[in-house]
């Protein structure tokens, strides 16, 4: 894994101060500073990644089942400088990685018959979702099951690896980057996302408390610990700014939609409003950076293509804020019109072109289901390069 190179980030992050007015009444706060396993521990913090920084968006999920120990492996071994991962809980309180609790899609539970009176029709984030669901599950009865590729149609090679993997808890992820920052010298960086928190709160399996003690017990709690830490719900960041100082990140999905525990909360704002100068200062009084989809910095228009851009990579950095906007990848169907090559949605388009267009905003990392190719339109960024809005 890449953690040297010239051209670091130097202005990115704000000083931890008390939060601004929240939707849950906590005041950000960092826990006591520790060290870190795995590898140089002690390390500087996000500061020091390569910049444009490349996330393996849920591993290397453009060619292994996602979140998997594979998927995870393979981005690392590709060259990925952060490796994401998704959490939810299991029935007893255990943290695994998926990237949503129903799991229909994503392992072999319908083929076990021992499981099939568990599939249901819940509500989650106000959304009826139909299938089987991690919190159904102890961890035991979900070690039974086999991942699989998640859109087989698009990605028919995946399959090839379906049933190679178990679904891992977080701490064996823990573990595993341990071990492989040993071995390479070098820490290993996650990308650490509460999946619907306040859902799971309202259940009584809250996430960030178990998250914590995990980031403590494997000393990646500390501000300079190669982990960020990131959700869709701002209060879930504001509650882990009380209990963790490591790097945290508020991801903002489409202008128009409101996270969820705005919606429970009765807060009036859209992602609109976060976006704005207000929003921004309103977000860095409790995080170091918003993880934005690329729609709020490059808007496509009606035939898919992209229009000129906004200002949120300035507004941002402004405020002290890091952007890591999500997701790009290789296939025709992912990408803008204009890089799409050939009429199959599942060929690969210009993705290069794609990523070079991204970088050129000047954002500071990108999400990737393909590290490879991320980190090779990233070269031409590295070598003391400025961004264009810096």
């Amino acid at each position: 894994m890449t953690q040297g190179g010239a051209a670091r980030r130097t202005v990115l992050g704000a000083a931890v101060v008390a939060a601004g007015a929240g939707i849950t009444g906590l005041a950000a706060g960092p826990a006591a500073a520790s060290g870190e396993g795995g590898g140089r521990g002690g390390d500087g913090g996000f500061r020091d990644l390569p910049y444009p920084t490349v996330i393996g968006h849920r591993g290397a999920s453009g060619y292994r089942p996602e979140h998997t120990l594979g998927s995870y492996q393979l981005a690392l071994d590709l060259g990925a400088d952060v490796i994401e991962q998704d959490l939810v809980p299991t029935r007893d309180g255990h943290l695994v990685c998926r990237h949503e609790n129903e799991i229909g899609g994503t392992t072999d539970v319908a083929d076990h018959p021992e499981f099939v009176s568990r599939r249901t029709t819940k509500s989650v984030d106000g959304v009826p979702v139909t299938g089987w669901f991690t919190e159904d599950f102890t961890l035991a009865e979900l070690k039974t099951l086999r991942a699989k590729e998640r859109i087989p149609a698009v990605r028919q090679r995946n399959t090839l690896y379906d049933g190679q993997w178990t679904v891992p808890t977080f701490e064996e992820v823990l573990r595993w980057a341990d071990r492989e920052g040993r071995r390479r010298g070098e820490r290993v960086w996650l990308h650490v996302e509460t999946k619907h928190p306040s859902y799971f709160r309202g259940l009584g399996l809250g996430l960030e408390e178990p998250l914590a003690r995990l980031l403590r017990r494997y000393r990646r709690d500390g501000r300079d610990a190669a982990v960020f830490l990131q959700s869709f719900e701002p209060s879930s960041i504001q509650r882990l700014s009380r209990l963790v100082s490591a790097p945290r990140v508020v991801l903002l999905s489409a202008a128009n939609t409101r996270p969820w525990d705005f919606e429970q909360a009765g807060d009036p704002r859209t992602v609109a409003d976060l976006v704005k100068p207000e929003g921004l200062k309103w977000i860095a009084g409790f995080a170091q950076g918003i993880g934005p989809t690329m729609d709020l910095i490059l808007p496509r228009d009606a035939a898919g293509r992209l229009g000129a851009p906004t200002t949120l990579v300035k507004d941002a950095h402004a405020r002290g804020l890091l952007l890591h906007p999500y997701t790009a990848r290789n296939e025709n169907s992912f990408l803008p019109a204009e890089y799409r090559r050939g009429t199959d949605p599942a060929a690969y388009g210009d993705a290069l072109g794609a990523f070079r267009t991204y970088f050129e905003q000047g954002i500071d990392g990108i999400f990737t289901d393909n590290p490879d190719t991320g980190l090779l339109a990233a070269e031409a960024f590295r070598p003391g390069r400025r961004p264009v809005n810096g």
